[in-house]
């Protein structure tokens, strides 16, 4: 065995071990809890840009673009425009990598990959700044309601250009929402690749945390992702490239994370 194959083997076993023990998720989902009440989210930039994520999802997300090799992002939800930015810098990353081992010029403007973001109300002074970042030659917006027919539409004939699609839902939180953007986006996942679902921790949250919002336990991305478990197991769903669709949730990268605003959220298409 190599060092490289007994390195990743403890790793495998370190994220095994996490996930079974119950004292680790019980002191995750205190610290979590209480982060909450601080809008600890709130602290983060990618680039520039607020995210509003925790770091941990954020580690998350670069492995993932970096695994998967998309050369679309898909986005519901804007706000500060640090997810979209930092998609944008992943995949700048990816086109710098292989222009490198391919010996061709280096950052190129004409690069075909690409991150669509959706919002409902991209904010004049958040366009303004996602517009002007350096990374903004690989991003497109789309305002309007993420499942609104015609958005949907939109977003469907954007997407048909491209190959290897990875798709991020982190808009409105409610059941029904969250299930209306699954029906609509995850049949764009690419095999091999990830449809993330965040803020399903709304579930294992205290309701008095949500105070004035309409999701909250029982109601929230977390519920829609089990209906829509039970969809694909029940009545099966056809992706845009012909085939079945499967989505599973992989649970190693929530063990991998312990603190994850995302637990359920993390769909892969097998």
């Amino acid at each position: 065995m190599s060092a490289q194959q007994e390195f990743t083997n403890q790793v495998h076993n370190n994220i095994n071990g996490m996930g079974q023990d119950p004292y680790m998720k019980d002191v995750t989902q205190l610290w979590l809890r209480d982060s909450l009440k601080h809008q600890y989210s709130y602290n983060f930039q990618w680039l520039g840009r607020p995210i509003i994520q925790y770091p941990q999802d954020i580690v998350a997300m670069q492995e993932l673009v970096w695994s998967v090799k998309p050369d679309l992002i898909i986005e519901t939800g804007i706000a500060h425009g640090g997810s979209l930015i930092m998609s944008a810098s992943m995949l700048a990353l990816l086109d710098y990598c292989e222009a490198a081992e391919q010996g061709r010029p280096l950052y190129p403007r004409n690069s075909q990959r690409r991150v669509l973001g959706v919002d409902i109300d991209i904010r004049a002074h958040n366009r303004t700044a996602i517009e002007a970042h350096p990374l903004s030659h690989h991003i497109d917006m789309i305002q309007g309601s993420s499942i609104a027919d015609d958005i949907i539409a939109k977003v469907h004939e954007y997407a048909r250009s491209f190959q290897k699609i990875l798709v991020i839902l982190d808009s409105n939180h409610t059941h029904e929402h969250v299930l209306a953007e699954l029906e609509a986006y995850a049949p764009l996942t690419s095999h091999g690749s990830y449809c993330v679902v965040f803020d399903t921790v709304v579930e294992d949250l205290p309701k008095a945390l949500y105070p004035d919002r309409p999701w909250g336990p029982g109601d929230n991305p977390k519920t829609a992702v089990w209906e829509y478990q039970r969809r694909l197991k029940e009545e099966g769903r056809t992706a845009v490239d012909g085939n079945a669709l499967t989505l599973e949730i992989d649970k190693s990268i929530e063990h991998k994370l312990q603190i994850t605003v995302a637990p359920d959220g993390w769909l892969r298409r097998t």
